[in-house]
């Protein structure tokens, strides 16, 4: 059995799109003087797993990176103060899931999200309880890759496992030297050559099967 799973958040805890999305609209209208539509979910989940500046790039293509600064800092205090309240949308059979892994293994959220998003996840839901500990981009500045190997260097984890929807996280896996459960129900598209679930509720069976007792 794996002694570690450490867990990618968007697309494979919960789906926290709409609230996102209001963030950035909240935080566009106070701002006139930016000149493009209201942001709306499908953009936002175009941007799942990608880097803040990223991001930043992707929703405001036409303005300038001081500017994209500037509304990602105010776009996150809207969205954070959004998900501690309301929360996201929890995949079916989370909890419970998490609390059966959380008797076997070590359970980890890395993700490459800004600090203070996975810690809105465990207030909004009290999900806490089931992590040993997080790690994220805007707490090291380094790609998800590093922070999966970092995770697992700094507890001592000898079998490892990242879950995880995008083919980012699969390739951040395979850098980091660990293999990788495909979370299918999420935001990225089909990857091939890799074990897959199609509902969080599978995954201790996908995961006993892939390292057995």
């Amino acid at each position: 059995m794996f002694d570690g799973v450490l867990f990618d958040l968007d697309g494979t805890l919960w789906n926290a799109t709409v609230r996102i999305c209001e963030g950035w609209n909240r935080a566009l209208a106070r701002h006139p003087e930016i000149t493009r539509p209201p942001v709306t979910v499908p953009e936002v989940e175009a941007t799942m797993g990608l880097l803040l500046p990223d991001i930043a790039r992707k929703i405001l293509p036409d303005e300038r990176e001081e500017t994209r600064a500037m509304m990602l800092k105010e776009q996150e205090d809207e969205e954070f103060d959004l998900l501690r309240t309301q929360g996201g949308v929890l995949y079916p059979a989370v909890e419970e899931t998490l609390a059966a892994l959380s008797a076997q293994a070590k359970l980890f959220v890395v993700s490459n999200c800004q600090d203070g998003y996975i810690q809105t996840f465990y207030a909004a839901h009290k999900l806490d309880r089931y992590f040993t500990g997080f790690e994220c981009a805007g707490r090291t500045g380094q790609p998800k890759s590093y922070n999966i190997a970092l995770v697992a260097r700094q507890y001592g984890l000898e079998r490892p496992v990242y879950v995880g929807d995008t083919l980012l996280d699969c390739t951040s896996a395979q850098e980091a030297g660990v293999p990788f459960l495909h979370a299918a129900y999420g935001f990225g598209g089909p990857i091939e050559g890799v074990p897959a679930v199609r509902a969080f509720a599978d995954i201790p069976a996908a995961l006993a099967a892939m390292c057995p007792p």
